[in-house]
């Protein structure tokens, strides 16, 4: 494990979008949603794909046909987490691994999820200068007062991303880091929680 704690910051960052969840409140996969045009999955996962990160592994679990056929032809990896209802930690975890049997040199990984369709790869790419620049073990975004993904975590954090348990995902990593650099991202504060949010109304409300 010791390698994890060397790698050059000048390597691949790989892209790791969560598109695994049930969305059991909303009482449909919130990764199927269309939001202006496009479902969820598709726009996050075209976003990596127009960002500096490489390779790119899309985390699947609920409705697993339907999102694979969402994304089909696409130049990402597909990762199937069957224990999708154990929590966000498990995807991480799967998707790390995934990436790490693709390009087992990665500088860092960059964690994005469907439900903040605001974030660009222009969003993605500033992260990962900011890692060039700095070598920061955790770039995460601030927004509405709290910090969370998208987020980068550098090689050096990935022994404990290969420890994470529960549905907390990265957020105790990022609250106890003590190498962590903010970048301010209100677009990601607007995420989809309802079919509502996906209406053009919510949109220029937010705008």
């Amino acid at each position: 494990k010791a390698p994890y704690m060397t790698a050059s910051k000048d390597g691949n960052i790989g892209g790791l979008l969560l598109a695994a969840g049930g969305s059991s409140r909303l009482g449909q996969p919130k990764q199927l949603l269309e939001f202006e045009g496009k479902t969820l999955l598709r726009r996050a996962t075209e976003t990596l794909i127009s960002s500096v990160c490489d390779p790119i592994v899309v985390v699947l679990g609920a409705d697993v046909s339907e999102s694979k056929a969402e994304i089909a032809g696409l130049p990402v990896a597909i990762c199937f987490n069957e224990n999708w209802q154990s929590g966000m930690s498990l995807s991480i975890r799967a998707g790390l691994q995934r990436l790490l049997t693709i390009e087992p040199d990665l500088a860092a990984v960059m964690i994005t999820l469907c439900d903040q369709p605001h974030v660009t790869a222009d969003h993605v790419d500033l992260f990962a200068n900011e890692f060039r620049r700095f070598g920061a073990s955790i770039i995460t975004a601030e927004y509405g007062g709290t910090l969370g993904v998208p987020a980068l975590f550098s090689r050096a954090m990935f022994v404990e991303i290969s420890q994470l348990d529960g549905d907390k995902g990265a957020r105790d990593l990022i609250r106890n880091s003590k190498n962590l650099k903010r970048i301010i991202l209100d677009e990601a504060a607007f995420d989809i929680d309802t079919p509502e949010d996906t209406k053009p109304r919510r949109q220029m409300l937010f705008i």
